[in-house]
């Protein structure tokens, strides 16, 4: 199948200059710490959320499930030079941009106490790239929480789901002492990198950790 063939395709996705890019999305697998959707405070507040990217390997990756693994901005097995260097090209590109894109954080694999899913994921993670959409045109309700924005109680759309409310919940959780461990182990990663970390990285640690009260 050509990609021109796609019904849904940009009209203009040859064009030589490019199509405009509204939002950026990072995902990863984890079971917790991370909510179903979050959207950054700003460009480099987004940055470091790619930066931070962590991921539970399955059987497929590694042969190990639910292993923790290292993974900036998904780009460990593809990145050919310093991930610090990676780092600071991406935050020297939000200013040099008049409408820098929006930055999301998703994570369909989040799961209960009792090991399941709190989202049903595949087609139904368009209600979730609907709230972005809407983010992004201004129109949808968000919450302030230490890690960035999450939907507001009744911004996703949960209708025709057997999602109750407390599901929901569940899943945007953002919880202080999970977060706090993260962030330790954020910054034990950090400093592989030593002085090629660029500072607004650093900077956005410590200010997550005191937006937690740490």
């Amino acid at each position: 199948m050509l990609a021109e063939q796609c019904p849904s395709i940009a009209p203009n996705w040859e064009e030589p200059q490019g199509v405009p890019i509204s939002g950026v999305i990072f995902g990863s697998r984890r079971t917790g710490v991370i909510p179903l959707v979050f959207e950054a405070f700003d460009w480099s507040h987004g940055v470091f959320l790619g930066s931070a990217m962590s991921t539970e390997t399955t059987a497929a990756i590694t042969g190990k499930v639910g292993v923790v693994r290292r993974d900036p901005m998904a780009m460990i097995p593809f990145c050919g030079y310093n991930m610090g260097d990676y780092f600071a090209h991406w935050l020297a590109t939000g200013p040099r941009l008049t409408n820098p894109p929006r930055i999301f954080r998703v994570n369909w694999f989040r799961r209960d106490a009792d090991g399941r899913f709190l989202w049903p994921g595949y087609g139904d993670n368009v209600r979730v790239l609907k709230w972005m959409v809407e983010r992004i045109r201004g129109t949808a309700r968000a919450d302030e929480t230490p890690i960035g924005w999450i939907p507001a109680a009744g911004a996703i759309d949960t209708g025709g789901l057997d999602v109750t409310p407390a599901q929901l919940r569940e899943a945007l959780k953002c919880d202080a002492s999970e977060w706090l461990q993260a962030l330790e182990e954020l910054d034990e990663f950090y400093k592989q990198f030593g002085p090629r970390l660029p500072q607004p990285i650093a900077d956005t640690l410590a200010t997550t950790r005191r937006r937690f009260g740490a």
